[in-house]
């Protein structure tokens, strides 16, 4: 296979933060053991839906996989006697559809490649680290100076993105870090358009960017390189995480998590909102801000990965904005990412949901202040700030930033015009799914109150009332029909006669009458 070779035509690229659903329909128990069947459905369409079956020691063997977490998941105990008994059976399908549910409520967790191989093994049996370092070794046939040191093994949460420790052959003490991604289902860039801004990185210079040494791509990946920096990220030093750790056991249930001063709350939000602003200006759209793509050096954060978005690759909160129809551009995007990411470097920890009803006691007001235009309700509601409005805010209006940096990022004409395409065919999509979620939320609502004991209480007594009143028009109607009959047969003599092979229709007007 030649380095990072065309994909096939057709190719799915699937967006892997699409939420799976899965419900435990049913269970058939053979001679010696009992096996589930799982109805599993990517996103809301109930089209987008299939049918897996598995057994309890294939539960078991994911949850031993999710121990690295730390997190006590409530897989139901095994049993040796009496495991083939109806109502264990039962109870236990009841178990097991829990523990499913507690794993998809886990934003981490449900984007996870063991529960995406082990819901959807039709589209996640690859071996994404194999075919990885497959394409890096390829390339490095005619790199001869790089040299891989080691895979730094699942530090990122992306399924169809891969890391490796690297060195230069004549700098061995010099440790870099090289990253390989597939494409994603928002690449809109033509092919040599895609490959000119990717070899483009590198040149850009910015003190709140985190510079990239050597970058290439073919029509299907990218290649990145960039120094190794041993502090880690800003989500390290919120975690007290070690950078070369897996991500589900850095960032999925942390023992210590400390929230941050706040003058390094102001001084980081500072300048994260500054390398914002001068992305936005120079039409670059990002979209993947959170506080692992944020790099640490000193009492400086440096942004990573602006590859991501010319790779079409879905955001890490792309789940949450999608349910806000008001979050529909990538400057939007990038703006509610930034109220995560305060609230992260605020209170140690991710929001528990968003949009937030109410935020817990924090160092400044200032804070809040920026946290309730970004993840509350009416925010969420009725739109987000520009980040200009952000920097003009008093949390970060006074800030001195100390910089002998000039920023530069030098994109021809050309590539912006693909770039302005391409941004507007990503947030034309997000629109798309915003609407079709609107759509299925508003029906979802609707089916559940017509079901509801609620409303079927009233649309009895509602049945009740209309058969009285029936029933009342009837016995009125009784006599008058009655003296109309007398008053015909009285004046039949001067009535004309009229055929009786051919009786009159009878009338249709109290039919029509209530239209």
């Amino acid at each position: 296979m030649a380095f990072m070779e065309k994909p096939p035509a057709g190719k799915v690229l699937l967006d892997d933060t699409v939420p799976l659903t899965a419900a435990v329909e049913a269970s058939q128990s053979l001679q010696s053991h009992t096996e589930y069947i799982i109805r599993v459905q990517r996103g809301i369409s109930a089209e987008n839906s299939w049918q897996i079956v598995r057994r309890y020691s294939d539960f078991d063997l994911l949850n031993n996989s999710l121990q690295i977490t730390g997190l006590s998941l409530p897989l139901p105990p095994k049993k040796l006697i009496g495991n083939m008994d109806r109502e264990f059976i039962a109870e236990r399908q009841r178990g097991l559809q829990n523990y499913l549910n507690v794993i998809m409520a886990n934003h981490v967790l449900s984007n996870c490649e063991l529960l995406k191989k082990f819901l959807d093994p039709n589209n996640y049996s690859a071996n994404y680290t194999e075919i990885a370092l497959q394409q890096v070794s390829m390339f490095f046939r005619s790199e001869p100076k790089w040299e891989v040191v080691e895979p730094l093994k699942d530090i990122g949460w992306r399924i169809r993105k891969k890391y490796f420790l690297m060195k230069i052959k004549n700098q061995p003490k010099e440790r870099l870090v090289l990253s390989w991604a597939d494409l994603g289902p928002d690449k809109y860039l033509s092919d040599k358009d895609f490959q000119c801004l990717i070899k483009l990185l590198p040149s850009c210079v910015h003190p709140y960017i985190y510079r990239v040494t050597f970058a290439t791509a073919s029509e299907s990946s990218a290649l990145l390189i960039r120094t190794f920096n041993e502090k880690g990220t800003l989500k390290d030093l919120i975690y007290k995480a070690k950078p070369k750790d897996p991500f589900l056991k850095k960032y999925c249930n942390p023992k210590k998590t400390q929230g941050l001063e706040l003058q390094q709350i102001k001084t980081y939000g500072r300048q994260i909102l500054e390398v914002l602003k001068f992305l936005h200006d120079k039409g670059f759209p990002y979209g993947h801000l959170h506080a692992a793509n944020v790099m640490l050096d000193g009492n400086t954060c440096r942004l990573l990965d602006l590859e991501n978005s010319l790779l079409g690759l879905p955001s890490f909160y792309r789940s949450y904005f999608t349910q806000f129809r008001k979050i529909n551009t990538l400057e939007s995007v990038d703006v509610h990412c930034f109220g995560h990411l305060l609230y992260e470097m605020t209170y140690g920890r991710p929001p528990d949901s968003v949009p937030v009803d109410s935020f817990p006691p924090a160092s400044s007001l200032a804070v809040v202040a920026v946290l309730e235009s970004t993840l509350s309700c009416e925010a969420c509601k009725n739109g987000m700030p520009t980040v200009s409005r952000l920097l003009q805010m008093p949390l970060f209006s006074d800030v001195l930033l100390t910089t002998s940096e000039k920023p530069q990022f030098k994109i021809p004409t050309k590539l912006k015009e693909a770039l302005r395409i391409a941004k507007e065919c990503i947030e034309k999509r997000l629109t798309e799914e915003q609407k079709q979620i609107h759509q299925h939320r508003r029906l979802t609502r609707a089916q559940s109150h017509h079901g509801s004991e609620e409303e079927r209480k009233r649309r009895k007594i509602l049945a009740r009332k209309k058969s009285k009143r029936s029933a009342v028009e009837n016995s009125e109607e009784q006599p008058v029909k009655h003296s109309n009959s007398n008053n015909s047969a009285g004046s039949g003599a001067s009535s004309p006669l009229t055929s009786p092979s051919s009786p009159t229709p009878p009338s249709t007007a109290v039919e029509h009458a209530p239209l």
